[in-house]
């Protein structure tokens, strides 16, 4: 069973398909290598053949046509005058394919009757006839050609040539052609094997690195050399890896946060509520303080439940019912709402709302980025301070800035305050009731709008908050 997945896991491989479809790829060169250049020589050959063996049957034709007769001492001395040093064999036959002449020194076939199917057709349908064969060995060519006295046929002409020469060098380039063929073939396979395993080698390491990564090691990353895009490609996975291990932080905090945020709010309802069971003579005044106690935790705990919900339903990107808002509109209902809890910390609100502001957005989530920054400004501010609302548009923003007269936010704690539970002044902000989720709920907000937000200290005294909303536009309404 271990040998059949050890083969089937080689088999299925991305370097043995590599290799053997590059191999495969080099074969058929190799094989095209040693057959075209031989197809073509033969073709050549037999091309050469045909003209050499046509030219002398035409030569010897035309002499012989002049003859007053035809017979062999005539013909004798026709072709005694003839170069044919270079044919294997020469027949000149009569009109009734009697052999008048035959060169052969074996078997002459002088006085008998030619029984070639060539001569037949040159005798018969006065036709030109040539085969050529070649068998690896030899060139074996047949001419035969008929010979015409005043439109009349008196006669034929056949020629035979076995070429052994010619055959010896198209076997001689074959050879060569196979000892450089195996010779390529070796160094190719060679070059293959190295080249893909060299390449299958860095996949390989991917591979495992991402199997190491999905069991947990988040501090694993891959050796990049050169500039391919294997190595773009580690490069992105080691960036991957990175951007996963800070996630898998941030949600170590968060779990770590949102247990403690929702411990102490149930521990304190807990204490409370064991108080009252366990205390025999609690006079009333007591109890309502308690039960008072017990309703504000309870309030707490809420509050921080929904936003934890309201977070998770921007982290899944839900996807929120859009509209044309006014945000003079928006901004000014959330003011009213806020005006009590500025009146209790002494706090003045100013507001500077420009007409015309719209954009496209989902009214609840907007309320909120108003009523947190707001109310952040509110909360921790200076008695008696300042809060001021300024509301403008450019050319394509619709701007709200949020800015107030507190102490400010340390320079140290502006890269951190969007994070999730996370305080600048953690006794301050529990004392205000604060949960560290009021910014990411801004943030995550702004960002599901398309806008931006940033923060900067006054110059004066305070932090000032800037969002930048998209403008609304009748192209973005139809999207």
């Amino acid at each position: 069973m271990k040998d059949k997945l050890s083969l089937s896991s080689i088999t299925s491989s991305v370097q043995f398909k590599f290799t053997v479809t590059l191999f495969a790829l080099i074969a058929a060169l190799l094989v095209m290598l040693n057959t075209y250049p031989t197809v073509v020589s033969r073709d050549l050959v037999f091309a050469s053949k045909k003209v050499s063996l046509e030219n002398q049957a035409g030569v010897m034709s035309s002499a012989l046509s002049t003859l007053d007769e035809l017979s062999a001492e005539t013909v004798r001395e026709v072709i005694a005058l003839l170069d044919l040093r270079y044919l294997t064999r020469v027949i000149v036959t009569d009109e009734s394919a009697m052999i008048l002449y035959d060169s052969s020194r074996l078997d002459p076939g002088t006085g008998r009757y030619a029984l070639f199917s060539e001569i037949s057709r040159s005798l018969v349908n006065n036709e030109v006839v040539c085969y050529s064969v070649y068998d690896g060995r030899a060139f074996m060519t047949r001419q035969s050609m008929p010979i015409v006295r005043g439109g009349v046929t008196i006669g034929a002409v056949y020629l035979y040539e076995y070429d052994s020469q010619q055959a010896d060098l198209i076997t001689t380039i074959q050879t060569n052609l196979r000892s450089v063929s195996t010779l390529l073939g070796t160094a190719a396979l060679i070059l293959i094997l190295i080249f893909s395993r060299t390449l299958t080698q860095r996949i390989t390491a991917l591979v495992k690195a991402t199997k190491t990564v999905s069991e947990g090691d988040y501090d694993h990353r891959i050796d990049i050399r050169g500039k391919d895009e294997l190595s773009e490609l580690g490069e992105e996975f080691n960036n991957l890896t990175q951007r996963l291990k800070d996630t898998e932080e941030l949600r170590r905090r968060f779990v770590s946060d949102a247990s403690h945020e929702l411990k102490t709010p149930l521990a304190s309802i807990r204490l409370l509520s064991d108080s009252i069971v366990n205390a025999e003579n609690m006079d009333e005044a007591t109890m309502r303080e308690f039960m008072a106690d017990i309703g504000n935790e309870a309030e707490r705990l809420q509050h921080t439940t929904e936003k934890l919900l309201s977070l998770t339903k921007m982290d899944s990107r839900v996807d929120f019912p859009r509209e044309k808002l006014e945000m003079q509109h928006v901004v000014e209902s959330t003011l009213r709402l806020l005006s009590p809890l500025a009146r209790e910390h002494r706090i003045r609100i100013e507001t500077e709302l420009s007409d015309f502001c719209y954009i496209h957005g989902y009214e609840d989530l907007v309320y909120r980025i108003i009523f947190n920054l707001v109310e952040n400004g509110i909360k921790y501010n200076i008695p008696p301070g300042l809060v001021r609302i300024i509301l403008r548009r450019d050319e394509n923003d619709v701007i709200l800035i949020v800015e107030d007269s507190g102490m400010g936010i340390p320079e140290t704690d502006v890269p951190h305050i969007f994070s999730r539970f996370y305080r600048v002044d953690k006794a301050r902000s529990r004392d205000a009731g604060g949960s560290g989720l009021g910014l990411s709920i801004v943030r995550d907000a702004v960002v599901l709008h398309g806008g931006t937000i940033t923060v900067e200290k006054r110059e004066e005294q305070g932090t000032r908050f800037c969002v930048r909303f998209p403008a609304y536009s009748d192209k973005e309404a139809e999207i």
